[in-house]
């Protein structure tokens, strides 16, 4: 992705919510159609049943989509990803749209987000995904994924505890994080060695904002 917000905008948007432009919807590929279904429901539903907080429609493209589209390049075009806390649907759901060959499971512990996961999966129209009401600790031994995914879950070094033992051989550890991504790193070293796991911190530039996702991914050392 490249940054230019200049080039996010439609035109033709004047209420005040984001429209993505040509190379926001470049970001999703074939998988576009689906995200933009995705996003329609979150707009007209999300706050309502409480699954994204009332300031964050305006943001829904920059903030919650494409941000979460940051993980594509780092998830493979087959095989498992579990996506742990999927709350609202991100990035389980854009990964899912934009990755059809991918099994993704989203792994949510309350109910009412669950249904949410539920009735949003079958209004998109993805076959490749299923829901499980669980937290991260409780899969362990259950089930292991080529990529685990997180987004607002918890800090690296509670991140990283919580998921070593569902990551498959030669799989990956897909966390999305903010400006203090380097600094978690740090913070997260002794249980990086501890589990064998190493840390690459990517920059992720975004088509409709100045500030960039970092993606870090773990592999076993």
């Amino acid at each position: 992705m490249t940054s230019d917000p200049a080039a996010s905008a439609d035109p033709g948007a004047g209420s005040g919510e984001e429209h993505p432009g040509e190379e926001a919807r470049r970001v999703f590929g074939l998988g576009f159609p689906a995200v933009e279904e995705f996003a329609r429901m979150l707009r007209e539903e999300g706050e309502l049943r409480g699954v994204i907080g009332p300031h964050e429609v305006p943001r829904l493209w920059s903030r919650h989509l494409v941000n979460s589209a940051a993980v594509l390049d780092f998830v493979p075009r087959k095989g498992q990803v579990l996506d742990i806390g999927s709350g609202a649907g991100f990035p389980g759901i854009v990964v899912a749209a934009c990755r059809p060959s991918v099994e993704v499971t989203l792994a949510e512990p309350m109910e009412r987000r669950c249904e949410w996961l539920i009735d949003a999966v079958e209004a998109v129209g993805l076959d490749n995904v299923r829901i499980v009401r669980a937290r991260a600790e409780e899969l362990r031994g259950k089930m292991k994924a080529d990529v685990v995914t997180a987004r607002a879950v918890a800090n690296m070094s509670k991140l990283v505890r919580m998921t070593t033992r569902l990551i498959a051989p030669g799989g990956a550890l897909v966390a999305l994080k903010g400006r203090r991504a380097a600094l978690e790193v740090e913070d997260a070293a002794v249980e990086l060695r501890r589990h064998h796991l190493v840390a690459r911190i990517h920059e992720v530039a975004s088509p409709m904002e100045e500030e960039s996702t970092y993606v870090v991914v773990c592999r076993r050392a």
